[in-house]
């Protein structure tokens, strides 16, 4: 096994070779600042592992893009945020070249000939890694918290350059397989969002020539709300697990993003009478009551795990399974969040109840429809939950060869790998431009 010697980044930082920047605290960025459209601003929440989140992105315009000028990230910029999940982090790429870096985030700029920034950025999503930073960070607070001093001291395995493009070549062919399977649950959830789009909001279902329409809805169409088609119920109060100490307990971080990662769900404790209130099944909707994300929701499909539901979740269960999937689409929508955003409390901490969101009103369009619409749909959330299976299994292959290659455990110096010619670098030596592996070809 190899043994690499190993470099902090801030003797990258001390020799000129790497940059240190926290978001702009003198400018701190006003909810007034935001505009709809723009150049869009990275967040703590949009820090991913790895990669941006880019739901809840907010924008400025190209004034304050101007005023924060010094703030825009370029490609290859790393960015982690400074409070909350400090163990994660984005690396920059081309599409996000030029976004504002956020005042709750710290960025890392490199401009060292003998570091990769896409072996740091893997080495940074190694478990080892991601330990230390949580228990450095938590030390003394009552919420993670990074500083640059802490950056700084981060310390990581420096083989050399031709051995760090290999590992990046490696672990890119997962990558892009993984980003190919992204790219299909977008294309999937796009195409549910405008059939349910055509049929219940322009109101182009199969059929509407020859329905009666008054207002604009047709005249058999009863208006409803949650309550009249489904019951409601607050989750378990446990704690979270790493350990498998019982079944998965989602919550509120699980559901918000596009698709619910099983792999990162937590466990939890939980006696034999409690787990039959709590286990979650198909059609079973889950929706945030509190925090910033309230209003969020996600609708279980087939294939997940035995689970149970965090207490900040709200579980929407429809009376007739029939009524399941129109149901879920239409409270995983923005016009579900905004109906709940009219009735929250709480300055600090938003909370909304179950009462309140029995109350969210509709259309009901009848089972008839309902049985077509599930027959289109059902296909498409069917062929999205397998995508993310895969990419579960993909993570789970990557994490487990990313250890090994880090550490220098599997060897890859005499791995034969042609570099593709339209590859570039992410480095820029005095020597010009070098070759950065992303895929590998046989």
């Amino acid at each position: 096994m190899n043994v690499w010697p190993t470099t902090t980044v801030g003797e990258l930082v001390d020799r000129d070779e790497a940059d240190l920047q926290t978001g702009p605290f003198g400018t701190q960025l006003k909810a007034s600042d935001y505009v709809d459209e723009g150049t869009p601003v990275i967040n703590v929440r949009n820090v991913g592992f790895g990669d941006i989140r880019e739901h809840d992105l907010e924008f400025v315009d190209d004034a304050m893009v101007q005023k924060l000028h010094v703030h825009q990230l370029r490609k290859g910029d790393i960015v982690f945020g400074r409070k909350g999940a400090v163990e994660r982090h984005a690396l920059i790429d081309d599409h996000a070249d030029g976004w504002i870096q956020g005042s709750d985030c710290l960025r890392l700029r490199l401009d060292s000939p003998d570091v990769s920034r896409k072996f740091l950025s893997h080495y940074f999503k190694t478990q080892a890694h991601q330990d230390w930073m949580q228990a450095v960070c938590s030390f003394g607070a009552t919420m993670n918290s990074l500083n640059q001093d802490i950056v700084r001291r981060i310390s990581f395995p420096h083989p050399p350059l031709p051995i760090q493009r290999k590992i990046v070549a490696v672990l890119s062919a997962y990558d892009e397989k993984i980003a190919n399977s992204k790219k299909r649950i977008s294309l999937v959830s796009e195409t549910v969002e405008q059939v349910y789009r055509e049929w219940f909001v322009r109101m182009r279902f199969p059929g509407h020539k020859a329905a009666t329409f008054r207002k604009g809805v047709p005249v058999n169409w009863e208006p409803k709300t949650i309550a009249d088609i489904a019951t409601t119920q607050y989750g378990y109060t446990a704690s979270a697990s790493t350990e498998e100490c019982g079944p998965k307990m989602l919550r509120i971080t699980d559901i918000v993003p596009d698709t619910i990662n099983w792999g990162r769900v937590p466990f939890c404790p939980i006696d034999e009478s409690d787990e039959a209130k709590y286990l979650l099944s198909e059609g079973d909707i889950l929706v945030a009551r509190t925090g910033a994300t309230v209003g969020y929701a996600k609708r279980i499909n087939k294939l997940h795990p035995k689970a149970v539901f965090a207490s900040y979740l709200v579980r929407i269960k429809a009376s007739n399974e029939i009524d399941s999937m129109f149901l879920g689409l239409s409270v995983e929508r923005q016009h579900f969040k905004n109906f709940i955003s009219m009735f929250v409390t709480g300055a600090a901490q938003p909370q909304a109840n179950a009462t309140t969101m029995s109350r969210f009103p509709f259309f009901y369009p009848g089972e008839e429809i309902l049985q077509d619409f599930n027959a289109l749909v059902q296909p498409m959330l069917d062929q999205k939950e397998l995508l993310c299976l895969e990419i579960e299994r993909l993570n789970a292959a990557r994490k487990m060869l990313l250890a090994r290659l880090i550490s220098g455990q599997l060897p890859v110096a005499d791995l034969k790998i042609l570099f593709p010619p339209q590859m570039t670098s992410d480095i820029e030596s005095a020597e010009g431009t070098e070759t950065e592996p992303e895929l590998v070809h046989a």
